[in-house]
C-alpha cells in the first residue's frame, strides 16, 4: 500500500511540475510577444511620422491676412474632378472678422508656380471652419510643394 502512494505522490508531484513550467514558459512566451509587438508597432509609427514630414507641404499666410486675424490648422490635399491632387482642403481659424477673397498659389519644389485658385472666405471672431481651394484640373500639387494664401 505504501508503495501504491508513493507512486501516487511521485506522479502527481511530477504533474504538478510539468504544469508549472508549461506555464512559466507560457508566460514569458506572451511577454516576449508583447515586447516585440510594442516594438513593431512605435517602429511602424516612427516611420509613419517620418512619412508624413517628407511628403507635408508647407502652407504660409501672406503678412496681411495674419495682421487681420487669420491662422491656419490642419490641411489635406485630395483630387477633385481628376486624377491629379488638385484641391487644397485648409482649416482656417478667425481671430477678427474677416470677408475678404483670397488667393491660394501652389509652388513646386523648385518654386515655380503651378496653379492658383479664389475663394471668399468669411468668418467672424472665434470661428473656424474648413474651406477647398480647387485648382485647374492640370494642377498637381505635389509633395514638399509651397502654397501660400494671399
Amino acid at each position: 500500500m505504501k508503495i501504491y502512494q508513493l507512486a501516487t505522490l511521485v506522479i502527481l508531484l511530477s504533474f504538478l511540475s510539468c504544469n508549472r513550467i508549461a506555464t512559466k514558459t507560457k508566460e514569458g512566451i506572451n511577454k516576449g510577444g508583447e515586447v516585440v509587438g510594442e516594438s513593431a508597432t512605435e517602429f511602424f509609427e516612427g516611420v509613419s511620422e517620418g512619412v508624413d514630414k517628407t511628403l507635408e507641404c508647407k502652407i504660409t499666410l501672406s503678412k496681411d491676412l495674419q495682421e487681420n486675424g487669420l491662422k491656419t490648422g490642419v490641411y489635406d490635399i485630395d483630387s477633385h474632378s481628376s486624377s491629379k491632387n488638385n484641391k487644397l482642403t485648409l482649416y482656417l481659424i478667425f481671430d477678427k472678422d474677416l470677408n475678404k477673397e483670397v488667393i491660394a498659389k501652389a509652388y513646386n519644389k523648385s518654386g515655380l508656380e503651378i496653379g492658383r485658385a479664389k475663394i471668399l472666405i468669411n468668418g467672424t471672431k472665434g470661428e473656424a471652419n474648413y474651406y477647398d481651394f480647387l485648382f485647374d484640373e492640370r494642377t498637381d500639387i505635389g509633395f514638399r510643394n509651397k502654397i501660400t494664401i494671399e
